[in-house]
């Protein structure tokens, strides 16, 4: 990790850039293939899956045989955590539901608001490097909340055409029964265009690599929604003197192993500490199976030395991580200074793949600096909230002249028209 001391925050947008690069190449590159899946089907989705890879399972669709054959195939042990995570993502997703509550505006006025689910949503989880059927509980589970009445899924197959037995038994639990194994952006455009096969979907959601967050970009200007702008995982870490090396540097090598375009960030105002957890890092990295990964990414990654902690959350809330840990005495303290952060995780006992697995909250979270503005997926990403109104007799003769006084000053005489026609009709009758 480079190390930069005492730096001017209004040099953070310069030192503190992503490595992920502009997805403008990737985006010219995937908009043909998008093109032909659209008109092309399942022939399309066929050819870009043999090219890029190499296989094409038929059948493609996950048969009720294989979902069942996934209980089997897994240990005890597993299927045990992954049933824990979901009883956890079930609770504090489902606690997000929200109430009627009609209210008066006035007097004969009333308005409210109804979460109605999104019909039909399509999911991709990732295969890549490994078998991410944490994101299958992470979006089925909201998906299964809200009721969406078609929910489709999409993944890379195994080299022998098949679908990780843990993404199916994910899968299951959240009521999800059509898998399909298709990766990349022909998924994507699979899931936007619909095929033969695959049924088209309202919404799309998931991480990915560029290519695939290139499609849900250019699908998303189609009228295909998608859920946010998922790209490399990134790692934010506030320290103080009595934060614990190690914990540190395992917490950063749990997100720089993600991939080589992963980044991780220290702030803290001991440099101490910076030495210890740079220490921590060769050691731990000698053993970690993915070191090739965590490597690449802590080339690109940063340790800042700063004055105070204060100073230490304006960098961090001008990085605006996905992750971001408070390693530091009393952080209940410092999370109230929070402002731009994708998920939150208060002191040293609190590692941030709690919130990857199993603490239940969700991990699809903003990254590349969207956290200054957007949110995660919760229950609210699988709904659309309408809004109601009705107005009594009483109520539409007292907002009445304020309707049609604001519509005739705008020009818009129809609008205003709309409410004089009914004031006489009240008066008629």
């Amino acid at each position: 990790m480079q190390i930069i001391r005492y730096p001017d925050i209004r040099r953070a947008p310069e030192l503190l850039i992503r490595p992920a690069g502009d997805l403008a190449a990737f985006r010219e590159q995937v908009a043909p293939l998008l093109a032909q899946v659209k008109t092309g089907g399942d022939a399309a989705v066929q050819f870009y899956a043999r090219q890029f890879d190499g296989l094409y399972p038929d059948p493609v669709e996950a048969s009720p045989e294989e979902f069942a054959a996934a209980d089997a195939l897994l240990p005890d042990a597993l299927k045990s955590a992954i049933r824990q995570a979901y009883s956890n993502l079930h609770v504090f997703h489902t606690v997000q539901k929200e109430p009627l509550q009609p209210v008066e505006t006035q007097p004969g006025v009333f308005c409210w608001r109804k979460s109605v689910p999104i019909d039909k949503v399509g999911l991709y989880v990732p295969g890549g490097t490994a078998p991410l059927f944490s994101t299958v509980l992470m979006l089925g589970v909201p998906a299964q909340i809200a009721a969406c009445r078609e929910i489709v899924l999409c993944t890379p197959p195994r080299r022998d055409g098949s679908v990780h037995p843990a993404v199916l038994f994910a899968a299951r639990l959240c009521g999800i029964r059509r898998v399909f194994k298709i990766g990349g952006a022909q998924a994507i455009a699979a899931m936007a265009y619909g095929t033969e096969t695959v049924p088209a979907v309202w919404k799309i959601f998931g991480p990915g690599n560029s290519w695939v967050t290139a499609s849900k970009q250019l699908v998303g200007l189609d009228g295909v929604a998608v859920d946010l702008p998922a790209g490399p995982s990134e790692l934010a870490v506030i320290a103080d003197a009595a934060a614990n090396p190690a914990f540190i540097a395992a917490d950063l090598l749990s997100q720089a192993e993600h991939g080589t375009d992963s980044q991780v960030v220290l702030f803290t105002p001991e440099e101490g500490l910076i030495k210890a957890v740079q220490q921590e890092l060769e050691r731990q990295l000698a053993v970690l199976p993915r070191r090739t990964f965590a490597e690449g990414a802590l080339s690109a990654s940063r340790a800042v030395l700063v004055n105070h902690l204060d100073e230490a959350m304006d960098w961090a809330n001008a990085y605006a991580p996905e992750h971001l840990i408070l390693h530091v005495q009393n952080p209940e303290h410092w999370a109230e200074k929070v402002s731009n952060a994708g998920s939150v995780f208060l002191g040293g006992l609190t590692p941030e793949s709690a919130g990857d697995y199993a603490s239940g909250t969700n991990h699809t979270l903003p990254t590349g600096g969207w956290a200054r503005a957007a949110a995660g997926v919760s229950l609210d990403s699988f709904v659309k909230k309408i809004t109601f109104q009705k107005i009594d007799p009483q109520g539409l003769q007292d907002l009445g002249p304020v309707i049609t006084e604001m519509a005739r000053a705008e020009g818009l005489e129809a609008h205003a028209r709309a409410v004089d026609i009914r004031l006489q009709n009240i008066k008629l009758s």
